[in-house]
């Protein structure tokens, strides 16, 4: 075999990258997974995972140095510690251009995001699935639920989710293992929506932790409650591509893993009138190398994978590969959130909790389901996520000596509380992303430009998250009750999605109903680009899902000689 050779090319090692490289892997696929940034390593070069804030001069905060080297993404909460900041991309070497404002985060490095990802997973149902056919927005979903709900249940089991069933038809419950615990505030919150609404309960975050027994991959085991999550966790507790997924395509002899490759375009075969390969430029040498495959999954995240389309052009496709429609790049979507409300509780002044658990409360979707909780101002809805947690200690400097000073730090502070929404931004058109090919960036590649903002679907949405949320807190019995409505940014959601959407025809859409491109049956999207509607849930999972479901049909196809 040549050595350029192979069955299958991944491009990218996140959450669908790593699962597509396992399936692909698993079934016999001689497969080549590219990713454009360096080696990470599980445990191994995880550097900081146990550190503590004193091993830091500043105290593992963000530094001035940081806010120089990686600006934009410093704009947000998520670049924010010493501990955490070489898993996000330096922002004046991988620049980007801002039509409107947009923060986009990045982790380039094999495993991408699946290591700094907030790990909460929500399963779409069928309103999510039905809600674009039914409001008249854009276009249709090719598949409903009972279509890829298989593959929810095949996913979780194998990555490990901690969660509820709460026989919810807006939040299909999944396979979950034992949830983990709510703090005592929480327990008073669920308690009191009980007593007071006949359709809002509380739940614990469903979150990608092993909270009993094991997991396949590398040496999986249960959450130790560090909260280090971001850092790189080395008991594999949570999921990630390299705790999980790589290593079980790895195991199988049939992975090729090549960091430091970044995919520059898809190169399309005019005879065949199918994919050949693809073209990288290697990071570190700038080399241009070609691979060639029967089959090529897309997995980069969204605005890569978009970028690769868009470079990838031909005669036959001289605005993109599989842009016949002219919707790639357009209908692009994220989670509008930073919008609700706190308070606190002079109860349980007894009472603290063990640990640093990772994960928050979950309140499901209210609005918008039929009959009385349908609204007038807004389609479609918002969940809430939050946490309970007891204050901090209030020590001043002043009085740092003496009989007081020794009480004060014994004693924390009141328990708080708070419901943040998380609500979904419909797709519309022109929300879009474009690229710029006056302003290349240090491998001579087109820069993107982003020009999206919410409207006033989601500006009246999120009027009612504040107000719904105040409400429920002061029904509660919560003191200083302050609602909030930060400025929200396109893009602090992290959850980019619906720029390749899928689609029931080739004219408005740019994959079908198995995640193929329309035109180019042997190239396969899905990640986020691959979404025709968000959902007011975290996504990742769905990513998972299709991904895992997209594999097998890809291999079903090869060995029908179909593709």
């Amino acid at each position: 075999m040549n050595e350029n050779n192979y069955d299958a090319i991944v491009v990218g090692t996140g959450v669908s990258g790593g699962w597509a490289a396992k399936e692909l892997c698993e079934k016999g696929l001689k497969t080549i997974v590219l990713e454009r940034g360096p080696m990470v390593k599980h445990v191994e070069d995880y550097k900081t995972m146990n550190d503590q804030q004193w091993d830091y001069p500043a105290g593992d905060i963000i530094t001035e140095e940081i806010k120089q080297r990686q600006p934009k993404q410093s704009r947000t909460n998520y670049v924010n510690t010493e501990s955490t900041k070489h898993f996000f991309v330096d922002d004046i070497e991988n620049p980007y251009n801002e039509v409107k404002p947009f923060n986009w985060i990045r982790g380039y490095h094999v495993g991408g995001r699946s290591l700094l990802w907030g790990r909460q997973v929500y399963r779409l149902g069928d309103i999510d699935f039905e809600a674009n056919l039914k409001d008249g927005i854009a276009v249709d979903w090719p598949i409903r639920y009972k279509d890829i709900a298989p593959w929810y249940d095949y996913v979780e089991e194998y990555i490990g989710i901690s969660g509820e069933k709460m026989n919810l038809p807006q939040l299909p419950d999944g396979k979950f293992l034992k949830p983990m615990e709510m703090h005592c505030v929480e327990k008073d919150l669920k308690k009191s929506l009980e007593e007071n609404y006949d359709d809002r309960v509380l739940t614990i975050g469903r979150v990608a932790h092993i909270t009993e027994g094991t997991k396949p991959g590398q040496g999986r085991v249960s959450c130790q409650y560090r909260n280090k999550c971001r850092r790189g966790c080395p008991y594999g507790a949570y999921f990630s591509s390299n705790s999980s997924t790589l290593p079980a395509a790895d195991a199988t002899g049939n992975m090729t893993l090549r960091p430091n490759s970044i995919v520059t375009e898809v190169i399309y075969d005019e005879n065949k009138k199918q994919a050949s390969g693809v073209r990288i430029i290697d990071s570190l040498t700038n080399d241009v190398i070609e691979y060639s495959a029967k089959v090529i999954f897309l997995c980069a995240s969204t605005v890569p994978t978009t970028s690769i389309l868009m470079q990838s052009k031909s005669d036959r496709f001289p605005n993109g590969m599989g842009n016949d429609s002219g919707e790639l790049g357009h209908n692009l979507m994220d989670h509008h959130f930073q919008v609700g409300a706190t308070g606190t509780s002079d109860l349980h002044r007894d009472k603290y909790y063990v640990g640093s658990r990772p994960n928050g409360h979950y309140l499901p979707r209210f609005r918008n389901l039929g009959g009385k909780t349908d609204q007038k101002d807004f389609i479609r809805g918002y969940g809430y996520q939050g946490g309970g947690s007891r204050g901090s200690w209030n020590v001043v400097p002043e009085e740092a000596y003496g009989a007081k000073f020794k009480k004060d730090i014994l004693t924390p502070g009141d328990w708080g509380i708070s419901l943040g929404g998380f609500g979904e931004i419909l797709p519309y058109h022109d929300n879009k992303m474009t690229l710029n090919f006056k302003n290349i960036d240090k491998w001579g590649l087109p820069t993107v430009n982003f020009d999206c903002e919410i409207k006033e679907n989601e500006l009246n949405m999120r009027k009612d998250m504040q107000q719904q949320a105040v409400e429920m807190l002061e029904n509660s019995g919560f003191n200083n009750v302050k609602g909030h409505d930060q400025k929200y940014n396109f893009g602090n959601g992290i959850h980019e999605m619906g720029t390749a959407r899928m689609g029931h025809d080739p004219k408005t859409s740019i994959l079908n109903k198995h995640n193929q491109l329309h035109s180019v049956k042997n190239v396969y999207v899905t990640d986020g680009s691959a979404m025709t509607s968000g959902g007011c849930t975290n996504p990742s999972i769905t990513y998972m899902a299709l991904t895992a479901r997209a594999a097998s049909h890809a291999v079903e196809q090869l060995r029908k000689m179909n593709i």
